[in-house]
């Protein structure tokens, strides 16, 4: 998509999507895997920056929506502008109901003691 350089996309997480809320007006709604795959495809890299840092939630981002693994460029983000849309990658963990012991590669023992699951919300700021 051509002419949002001045307006990248931003990727927040649980975290930092607070950090952009401090002024303005805002619209956020849940967003299905699909469209949020589609949102990202319709932006070139340059257009797009992760303001969050943790690697694994990087890697739910390209593989579970299956698209290209892209270098979008990290800064850290006070404030979205008027027009600014973002992707939320919200993180819910729960307790395991069950603990099931599993050998790793090495040999080690490993025990599951949380579920993860992660969900999308569109944020734009409107005024």
């Amino acid at each position: 998509m051509s002419n949002h350089a001045d307006l990248p996309l931003l990727l927040l997480d649980n975290s930092n999507m607070m950090n952009v809320l401090n002024e303005g007006e805002f619209k956020c709604y849940n967003l299905p895997f699909d469209e949020a795959k589609v949102i990202l495809e319709a932006y070139d890299e340059e257009e797009i920056l992760r303001c969050f840092s943790n690697s694994d939630l990087e890697n739910i981002i390209f593989g579970y929506l299956g698209i290209a693994r892209r270098n979008f460029v990290y800064k850290k983000i006070r404030n979205m502008r008027p027009g600014q849309h973002a992707i939320v990658f919200k993180l819910y963990v729960t307790p395991s109901e069950t603990q099931p012991i599993i050998q790793a590669d090495d040999g080690v023992e490993a025990k599951k003691i949380q579920n993860v699951y992660v969900y999308c919300q569109h944020l734009i700021r409107q005024a």
